[in-house]
């Protein structure tokens, strides 16, 4: 057993933000984007497999509690911005506002309800984790954005995506509502 691996993975998504960007802008289209789908998705594995090997090795710490949702908000961000950026339109940028807008205020409010002492009354709910798995499934594809088997990646992700906005909306409501009845 290694102690530190789970650690060590959520910090490897981390390196992997700066190595999905260099391959983003560094490389041509579309290997660019094919590149930086499969960083994302090497990330998105770390993300769950360190959550695995804590909880299984009974090696979860309070600094890898903090770490874990700062790598994945990190990466997810970042991602959001190089899709953005490679594909200027109202509808993904809007998507990628809320989404990561919502991260910010969620954030800043379970920190305020661990003031309070009140952080363990928010739990994950079922739409958060669909909302989370619809978010990595459209960041995938838009940064992959070929064509498969004439199947459109993109529009796939694109309509993902939205899909996610929608659901962030209404999990960040539920965290709000949740925070309301504690204050």
């Amino acid at each position: 057993m290694f102690p530190r691996l789970p650690t060590w993975l959520t910090w490897s998504r981390i390196v992997m933000i700066p190595l999905m960007i260099g391959a983003f802008y560094a490389l041509p289209m579309p290997v660019a984007g094919i590149v930086a789908a499969i960083i994302f998705a090497l990330a998105a594995v770390t993300d769950w497999l360190d959550g695995y090997l804590a909880r299984r090795w009974s090696v979860t710490s309070r600094f890898g509690a903090f770490l874990d949702p700062v790598a994945d908000k990190l990466i997810v961000a970042a991602a959001l911005v190089l899709v953005v950026d490679h594909n200027p339109g109202l509808g993904l940028a809007l998507a990628a506002i809320v989404i990561i807008g919502r991260e910010i205020a969620i954030s800043a409010l379970r920190e305020w309800m661990a003031e309070v002492g009140t952080s363990a009354k928010v739990a994950v709910s079922w739409i958060g984790k669909f909302k989370t798995s619809a978010q990595m499934v459209a960041i995938f594809l838009l940064l992959w954005a070929e064509p498969v088997a004439g199947l459109s990646l993109f529009l796939i992700g694109e309509w993902l995506l939205y899909l996610a906005a929608v659901l962030t909306l209404v999990s960040m409501v539920q965290y709000m509502l949740a925070a309301a009845r504690d204050a």
